[in-house]
């Protein structure tokens, strides 16, 4: 997906405690476009009669984007994301190639890269719905949860303003 990961610093609390708590290690803001999440949201109804809830996403009608909260692996023994840029900015279309400096924590621990990064996100999704493995959907009833957990990022570079984001293909 066409995506902005934002790896900038947030706040602190007056006791020098963090208000995200694991941002940047375990989970990170990702925006992107509405229709984006809607044609996807849309392909899960398809396939599985699920409607699909906004719990975890925030919408912005001004810029037509959504941020969610994407979860990263974070603990040893379990992969981290991989972050990679590109390394010919000039280049295009297939001529595009780029380098792997780090799992997104690494490069979230190094004051230069703590930015907005534009670029493609790669993740895995799972959907959760209560009930009992044999349940079935109602019309207007029950919504399924997403869960992102971000796998890789390949960034072209870093970007001044996340709105909106217009697809741009190089």
């Amino acid at each position: 997906m066409d995506v902005c990961v934002d790896l900038t610093t947030k706040l602190v609390h007056k006791h020098d405690q963090p208000m995200l708590k694991e941002y940047g290690n375990s989970w990170v803001y990702v925006y992107l476009p509405g229709l984006t999440l809607d044609k996807f949201k849309s392909y899960l109804k398809t396939g599985t009669g699920w409607d699909v809830s906004n719990e975890g996403t925030v919408y912005d009608p001004n810029r037509n984007l959504v941020a969610i909260e994407a979860k990263m692996h974070h603990e040893s023994g379990q992969p981290k994301p991989s972050f990679w840029v590109v390394k010919d900015k000039d280049a295009s279309g297939r001529d595009i190639s780029f380098s792997r400096i780090g799992s997104v924590q690494e490069v979230n621990a190094q004051p230069h890269q703590q930015c907005i990064h534009r670029g493609v996100g790669i993740f895995s999704v799972s959907m959760e719905v209560e009930g009992t493995p044999n349940f079935e959907p109602t019309p207007g009833g029950d919504q399924a949860k997403l869960t992102f957990t971000l796998v890789s990022v390949r960034t072209w570079g870093i970007t001044e303003c996340v709105a909106p984001i217009v697809h741009a293909p190089y």
